[in-house]
């Protein structure tokens, strides 16, 4: 073989070989791109969209009265026989107690029973007061600002809360003043609240919610809801995959935005794990939660 010939045969065996690694480099590197790059679809939570009430509120705070009371004087060395009154109910006419020469007192409506006692030294220290208060229903006086004045009107919806108690009470605004108070600039308000567990006692001091303005619309959790500037989106599921949907949104009442558009009922949006989705990506979904 001519010296010619070699120096060919060297530079095509060079060629093939050169050839052959960048092709091996070729398909090793697209196996592994096919093996790392394929991540397993996010978990994530979803909840249905469905409709719920959104409202504003006025929040203010007011004492609990009983909306019936009835006070009774006694003299001590009068009552006769067993006198029980702690904690005792009573209904209209009922005997309270029972006095000499035949005499009694008797119960004006129905309600529960109290006494309080006359401090010593003071005219009088051998009586007692008896308490009788119609408990069913509560009433709360509440002053509101004026300037919803326009708002405040009979029958809103209230509701009403106490630290003594892990629940809502209802209620609703029974009467308005005609007349806005010039020292406070405010307008009185009375609510009357359902007690019928006799719960609430007289002298309590509530937190008072007047509702207003409400309105069934479909609602999302919060967390569902990302908002970048101007612009809000939620990610909505179709057949296991998030599809970025912009959205126009409104009120926001614990913990629930509601949607005027963008979305409709019954559709399912990604309220836990957003932060792992993207547009158009594959997810997979671990849990639907209902919401209140």
């Amino acid at each position: 073989m001519t010296t010619k010939n070699k120096i060919k045969s060297i530079v095509i065996i060079s060629l093939i070989i050169i050839i052959g690694i960048i092709a091996a480099r070729h398909f090793i590197g697209l196996h592994f791109k096919k093996k790392f790059s394929v991540r397993p679809a996010p978990g994530v939570i979803v909840s249905e969209v469905l409709k719920s009430n959104f409202y504003n509120s006025i929040e203010t705070f007011g004492t609990a009265i009983a909306k019936n009371s009835k006070t009774y004087r006694v003299k001590k060395d009068e009552i006769v026989g067993n006198f029980n009154i702690d904690n005792r109910f009573v209904k209209k006419n009922e005997i309270i107690v029972a006095l000499k020469e035949n005499r009694k007192i008797v119960a004006d409506f129905n309600g529960k029973l109290g006494k309080r006692e006359i401090a010593q030294g003071v005219l009088g220290s051998d009586s007692l007061i008896i308490t009788l208060d119609d408990l069913k229903n509560i009433i709360i006086d509440i002053k509101v600002p004026e300037n919803y004045v326009g708002v405040i009107k009979k029958n809103l919806k209230v509701e009403i809360f106490s630290s003594a108690f892990k629940k809502v009470f209802k209620g609703k605004i029974e009467s308005v003043s005609s007349r806005v108070d010039p020292s406070t600039r405010s307008i009185l308000a009375r609510v009357i609240v359902n007690n019928n567990r006799y719960e609430i006692i007289p002298g309590q001091l509530m937190t008072v919610r007047v509702i207003y303005n409400e309105q069934k619309q479909l609602g999302v959790p919060e967390s569902a809801v990302t908002v970048q500037g101007k612009t809000s989106f939620v990610y909505v599921v179709n057949n296991s995959v998030a599809e970025k949907r912009f959205i126009k949104i409104g009120k926001r009442n614990f913990g629930k935005v509601s949607v005027l558009s963008g979305i409709s009922e019954g559709e399912l949006v990604i309220s836990e794990g957003v932060s792992k989705v993207r547009d158009k990506g594959k997810i997979k979904i671990v849990e639907t939660k209902v919401q209140n």
